[in-house]
């Protein structure tokens, strides 16, 4: 009998070249502006994006509830590639993978999104929400720098 590990793949356009795009993930200062659920908003982020470099973030939704996921890079690409590990503070047992990759594509980004090595499908439901709604922040990030002056 074979197991099917659950996992996630999400695909978006940014309009964006590549290298700001990247930049967006791997830079805390530009990470905290758009990452997490709509109900969330960074309290505090750390990047260290190296191979075998750590990232922390820690996020506070509307409630006042806070949560912290982190992890360490295991690729870095620029302008291509990263992946990282993942795993929340509250159960950093269950570490899990995060696959980004950035390809140009006309005057966007198209960025293909995989996350893996689920300890359940309903752990890969709870995040297809989450990075679904991060990528339409990240997005709102990049047409809201398009039209301000």
């Amino acid at each position: 009998m074979t197991t099917t590990i659950p996992s996630l793949t999400l695909v978006r356009r940014i309009k964006a070249p590549p290298a700001r795009v990247f930049a967006a993930w791997t830079r805390a200062e530009v990470l905290a502006q758009w990452f997490g659920p709509h109900h969330t908003k960074v309290e505090h982020a750390e990047v260290d994006a190296r191979i075998g470099g750590a990232f922390r973030i820690r996020l506070i939704e509307d409630n006042g509830d806070r949560h912290e996921v982190g992890g360490r890079y295991i690729t870095i690409e620029p302008e291509r590639e990263i992946a990282f590990t993942w795993a929340w503070a509250s159960m950093p047992e269950r570490e899990s993978r995060v696959t980004v990759r950035f390809r140009a594509v006309e005057d966007a980004t198209e960025i293909t999104l995989t996350h893996d090595r689920f300890a359940d499908s309903a752990t890969a439901t709870r995040h297809r929400r989450g990075w679904t709604e991060s990528m339409q922040r990240l997005d709102a990030h990049f047409t809201t720098m398009e039209t301000t002056p």
